[in-house]
């Protein structure tokens, strides 16, 4: 998704190919600045403006603001609006932009942004492989995905997307937003959702090998874990970490499958020490 306000771009007709659905609800702007809470020395980065209805309210409090835009009209606009002066446009794929390039030390750089609903789940991750820089995230993306992303256990929505977020951030679902509140409206709701880092997020060799125990997991949720596991995490590692190999996935919370994560690391390099 993306915002606008910018007056040199009213004529700008939304692109499909970018995802482009225009925030404009002057309330729910409002409920977003205020959830971020923006002070003036805040190293802040907008992902999507658009045509700069966050930005303009944004920087109300803040001194300066980076953002990133792929649609070389849109940034063309910023960079010749009245807020230029105090705006950095980064023109490019966010999905290639160097969040971290931006801190000025761990945990300094505060992100935002309406993301595109056909590249959000990609973008979130590039964004928090990058968690180290980033003190924390406000998006705007589909009510569903913000729904799985913060998924307690035990229900048919807790998955794959809901430990892998949850192990790095902890995960608040702050309000949806109706399709009306965009032009064009799209036609699912939305909801903001909060991220805070962790304050020991976990190494990428354990992040890697959760991913490996949650696609295998999740592949087919009635298996339970002593048959979907098999050949990463065998019954009997399972039960000796206190988990039940009858268990099936969605039962288990976040800091379980990171326990078996690093089972399976635990295990693979006894396997590996033993071979060599």
């Amino acid at each position: 998704m993306s915002s606008n306000g910018v007056s040199s771009t009213r004529s700008h007709r939304p692109r499909r190919r970018f995802g482009q659905n225009f925030l404009h609800d002057p309330g729910v702007i409002r409920r977003i600045v205020a959830a971020i809470d923006p002070g003036a020395g805040d190293l802040m980065v907008e992902i999507g403006p658009g045509k700069g209805a966050l930005s303009r309210p944004l920087l109300a409090h803040l001194r300066h603001l980076h953002v990133v835009e792929l649609d070389r009209d849109l940034a063309a606009a910023l960079r010749q609006g009245p807020l230029a002066e105090r705006m950095t446009v980064h023109e490019g794929d966010a999905l290639r932009f160097d969040v971290a390039s931006l801190a000025s030390g761990p945990g300094t750089v505060r992100v935002v942004g309406n993301l595109p609903y056909n590249i959000s789940s990609p973008l979130l991750f590039h964004v928090l492989e990058q968690l180290h820089a980033i003190r924390d995230l406000h998006f705007m993306l589909q009510r569903e995905v913000v729904e799985r992303m913060a998924a307690a256990p035990g229900g048919r929505i807790f998955g794959r997307l809901s430990v892998m977020v949850q192990a790095r951030c902890q995960v608040e679902m702050l309000f949806r937003v109706a399709a009306g509140a965009f032009r064009p409206a799209p036609e699912v709701e939305s909801a903001v959702v909060r991220l805070t880092p962790r304050p020991e997020p976990p190494r990428p060799e354990l992040l890697s090998a959760l991913g490996l125990v949650t696609t295998r997991a999740f592949a087919q949720r009635r298996k339970t874990l002593r048959n979907s596991l098999k050949g990463v995490v065998d019954a009997a590692a399972v039960q000796a970490i206190g988990l039940d190999p009858g268990a099936r996935p969605e039962t288990l919370s976040s800091e379980d499958f990171l326990r078996l994560a690093r089972q399976h690391l635990e295990t693979r390099a006894g396997v590996d020490k033993t071979c060599g």
